[in-house]
């Protein structure tokens, strides 16, 4: 087991620095601006370790973590004001070799793909439509701004209870909350309430709530709702209160 907390480990940690934002504060410091400032080379160091475990421990050959790792050095190199050059490079170097392995590895492969044909086009989908509703700081959309202000603005028990319970019936693809959110936040909806939708978006929606409804029944299906909404607006205000 201990192998496989250090494998998910190091792609959780990948994922993290690979995301790290830049930070707002001209006046922030310490590790939030060095973490940004060198995401890139710690991101490339973990990803060598990555490949290193999959070496050690599902006898992936080590010739082909070591060119995938020329080839991610050398597009850094001749491209080092683009990372992405490099993030791009070392994605297709893997996926290329797994592509002759056998057994887990390319088992790892396919369903990764698989993943990748099943989320891309919802996220794609979900940017366009949060792009059109909801447009973006500064900029007008379909949704008037006013609208979002009065139903979520703010930090009150009602807004993080209406986003709640919105998030509870929506029925989107968890990855899709992100721009739907930057859309929402863009337009004047509170922090408090974009936590509280982001809880029970993913918990709950209508389909879930019929299928689950046909193996607990009517009773346990309301308390779990009403957990749900419930735990999410009071989640959702304190988070707002404690980062407003």
């Amino acid at each position: 087991i201990w192998q496989t907390i250090i494998y998910f480990g190091l792609m959780i940690l990948i994922l993290i620095f690979l995301n790290w934002a830049k930070p707002n504060s001209a006046t922030a410091a310490g590790f939030v601006v060095w973490a940004y400032s060198f995401k890139w080379i710690i991101s490339a160091i973990l990803a060598f370790f990555l490949g290193l475990s999959l070496h050690l421990f599902y006898g992936f050959k080590m010739w082909k973590v070591l060119i995938s790792t020329y080839a991610v050095v050398l597009a850094g190199f001749l491209f080092p004001t683009q990372p992405l050059i490099a993030f791009v490079t070392s994605i297709v170097a893997l996926s290329l070799f797994l592509a002759f392995e056998k057994g887990e590895l390319k088992d790892w492969l396919g369903s990764t793909w698989d993943f990748a044909k099943l989320i891309i086009p919802l996220l794609f989908l979900g940017v366009m439509i949060a792009g059109a509703l909801l447009g973006r700081p500064g900029h007008e959309a379909w949704l008037p701004s006013r609208w979002i202000e009065v139903a979520v603005g703010g930090n009150s028990l009602g807004a993080n209870f209406f986003a709640s319970i919105t998030g509870a019936f929506m029925y989107f693809a968890t990855l899709t909350e992100v721009p739907i959110l930057q859309g929402l936040m863009g337009s004047g909806m509170g922090k408090g309430p974009a936590l509280a939708l982001l809880l029970s978006g993913p918990a709950l929606s209508l389909p879930s709530m019929l299928v689950i409804n046909t193996v607990l029944g009517l009773k346990k299906t309301a308390a779990f709702i009403f957990l749900v909404v419930i735990m999410s607006t009071f989640t959702g205000y304190i988070f707002g209160v404690v980062f407003a």
